[in-house]
């Protein structure tokens, strides 16, 4: 979770493409951005501080008096990263907020474009070309069908584009983050998030093809795209187009983890890398926010086996997702009883969550939000139903419903549930209760495990034993 995040957007490498340097006033807007950073790290006390620098210092000839002028600032010796470790930790980036990806990594900043093979936690070895959005404009001469051109000849020779054949590419930058968001506004789209936006490569190519015929202003819903950054579009979409043309990618899936994200990925021991960050941020959130941390994890297995009774079988991504949606079961219990289910379905769908995609999101807003209301749908947004398949809205209210039986058992308390379970006994399912918790048998508890046997078309049955 990150703490505190700002950005000065200040142009460092425009004008490189003509002048072969950086740009005057770039260079006293970014030093003065530097000296505001520095004031707000010590107001917070950081102990360490990484400074790492890009394609405009890397390529102009007064790159080093301007990282001196850095150094001075910070007291830290800026590292300057090569092309490939540039597009080592933009990879790296993806790792760190992707569950499993496989494709290729781009990363389009403001004076190169770094590609990059990604599969599962292997890097390939990366590439990089001068086909920044800023460096691109002025070697174009600020003419589209011009840097075309540049870009096609660039990119002709790559030797990693074409092994992405069927597979993602994972689109990395400011640039691109503004191109899907005018994609987003103008779908209608229901989530404003951008991590893990898929777009497939048929339609981002004719989108495109568009935005660079187009004059900027004129594009329907340019006022998602901020005006710093609408100058840059067409740039950004001819490059985009001419790698989906090469690469042939199944999807375009963006990423809002790049360099800086890579680099404290990068930082971090195996152990650490290893941990899943959808479950990590979850147990995270039952810790903070449910009333027994213990209860948010017995409800994983249990409601395993429960799933499993109802003949419900599940993927290896779908029992991750839904042991997710355990751990978060009870972070809104805190709300008005009224409101709850709502509050839940927005706070997880609208999360600052990672590893996980648009229908896992869907997945888990809608599980938690039947998990508090029952199966009553009126009050969700038809737009979120849509992000998810059939099946996981199936497997949503399966467990939202297995889950109200759980809190109806266990008074949202550790130790309970373990000592009960679901069983298919014949065209029963069955609650199993141990004797003790006899008590527990009501109206109540029999109308939840009546409405959950309804989704697997089962008669209903408690059994002490």
């Amino acid at each position: 979770m990150p703490l505190f995040n700002e950005k000065e957007l200040a142009g460092l490498g425009r004008g490189i493409a003509t002048t072969g340097r950086l740009n005057d006033e770039a260079v006293e807007t970014s030093l003065a951005a530097i000296r505001r950073f520095m004031v707000l790290c010590r107001q917070m006390h950081v102990k360490t501080l990484h400074v790492l620098a890009t394609a405009a210092a890397r390529d102009a000839s007064n790159g080093k008096d301007f990282l001196d002028a850095v150094e001075d600032i910070t007291g830290v010796h800026p590292a300057l990263l090569s092309g490939p470790e540039e597009a080592r930790l933009s990879a790296m980036g993806v790792l760190s907020g992707i569950h499993r990806p496989d494709g290729i990594a781009g990363d389009l900043g403001g004076g190169s474009l770094e590609v990059v093979d990604v599969r599962g936690s292997a890097i390939g070895t990366g590439e990089t070309f001068p086909l920044g959005g800023l460096r691109l404009e002025e070697s174009s001469e600020r003419t589209v069908r011009k840097a075309e051109k540049i870009v096609v000849e660039a990119l002709s020779g790559s030797r990693v584009l074409p092994g992405g054949a069927g597979r993602t590419f994972y689109a990395i930058g400011g640039t691109w983050r503004s191109l899907a968001r005018l994609h987003m506004r103008q779908k209608g789209y229901p989530l404003h998030i951008m991590h893990e936006y898929a777009i497939p490569a048929d339609e981002a190519l004719e989108f495109c093809r568009m935005v660079a015929r187009r004059d900027s202003e004129s594009l329907d819903s340019i006022e998602a795209v901020s005006k710093s950054r609408r100058a840059l579009l067409p740039y950004g979409a001819v490059v985009l187009a001419e790698v989906i043309r090469i690469m042939k990618p199944s999807q375009i899936v963006l990423s809002a983890l790049g360099v800086r994200e890579g680099l404290l990925y990068d930082l971090l021991g195996d152990e650490e890398k290893a941990e899943d960050p959808l479950i990590a941020a979850s147990e995270e959130l039952a810790l903070l926010r449910s009333r027994s941390p213990l209860h948010a994890r017995e409800l994983g297995p249990w409601s395993g086996h429960a799933l499993a009774a109802m003949g419900l079988d599940e993927t290896e991504d779908e029992v991750r997702l839904r042991i997710a949606a355990c751990l978060l079961a009870d972070i809104g219990w805190r709300g008005h009883p009224d409101y709850r289910g709502e509050q839940s379905l927005n706070l997880i769908s609208h999360g600052a969550f990672v590893g996980i995609d648009h229908p896992g999101r869907a997945y888990l807003a809608l599980a938690n939000y039947y998990r508090h209301e029952g199966i009553v749908d009126e009050n969700i947004s038809s737009r979120i139903r849509e992000l998810a398949t059939t099946r996981l809205i199936e497997r949503a209210r399966a467990l939202g419903m297995a889950l109200r039986v759980a809190y109806m058992i266990s008074g949202s308390m550790g130790g309970v549930i373990p000592r009960t379970r679901f069983e298919a006994r014949g065209d029963k399912l069955t609650l199993v209760l141990p004797h003790d918790l006899a008590p527990l048998v009501g109206l109540r508890l029999s109308r939840r495990v009546t409405q959950l046997a309804k989704l697997s078309a089962t008669s209903p049955a408690i059994q002490l034993e």
